[in-house]
């Protein structure tokens, strides 16, 4: 990898480890529904799907289901007063970023998160300041693995797509960063499920702790 000039982020199981409130609110919700709770090993493979799919994961109801509009919605009003309650940065997040501000390398966040638990998030963990480009699920009509959100933050940042780096920690990730032609890497702590091979992605690096990509910058 050279003359990587910018580094672009996924941000649940990537940089920050969302899962854990992400899971009281859903069990919250099955507890409603009657359901025994789900373990936190067992959820977080199901964090990089989105709100839709965990709820048909986890509640057993389709989205074609009259209720799931209103359940997917109370989902997320909920979620928004939990946000951070036990979401902290994955380790060495902290020094990554400062790195790469020191370095005067622009970095920023393409995530499906939507915009309004992003942003909030993103002030709770004094990051939404830092980020030189935040692009979320709702920014265009189209999200991740499409490649229009990662060419739209490397149009923002003003970089050819080849200097990028795209950081995530899923398939979809993946596919998003090689149709927009940056450089992708899989954070392999992030939320993989059991029995996934992160490998078939194809994927052109990847690293066990985040600081591993400095070696590229």
């Amino acid at each position: 990898m050279k003359n990587i000039q910018a580094v672009l982020f996924d941000l649940d199981g990537t940089l920050v480890d969302t899962a854990p409130d992400l899971l009281r609110v859903l069990n919250q919700l099955r507890n409603e529904f009657k359901l025994p709770e789900i373990a936190l090993q067992a959820f977080r493979s199901m964090v990089s799907f989105g709100s839709k799919i965990m709820l048909t994961k986890t509640l057993g109801i389709e989205e074609n289901h009259p209720d799931f509009k209103i359940l997917r919605q109370r989902f997320l009003d909920l979620y928004q007063k939990h946000l951070a309650d036990s979401t902290q940065l994955f380790p060495h997040v902290e020094n990554v970023l400062t790195y790469l501000e020191q370095q005067n390398i622009p970095w920023g966040i393409v995530t499906n998160k939507l915009t309004r638990h992003t942003l909030e998030l993103l002030k709770i963990l004094q990051l939404d300041h830092r980020a030189s480009c935040i692009v979320c699920g709702d920014s265009l009509p189209t999200y991740k693995p499409d490649p229009a959100p990662i060419l739209y933050a490397c149009q923002l940042l003003k970089f050819n797509p080849k200097s990028c780096l795209y950081v995530g920690d899923s398939i979809t990730d993946v596919m998003a960063s090689k149709a927009a032609g940056t450089t992708s890497v899989v954070a392999l702590y992030g939320y993989i499920g059991l029995g996934e091979d992160p490998y078939a992605w194809e994927a052109d690096a990847y690293v066990h702790e985040l600081i591993e990509i400095l070696k590229w910058l």
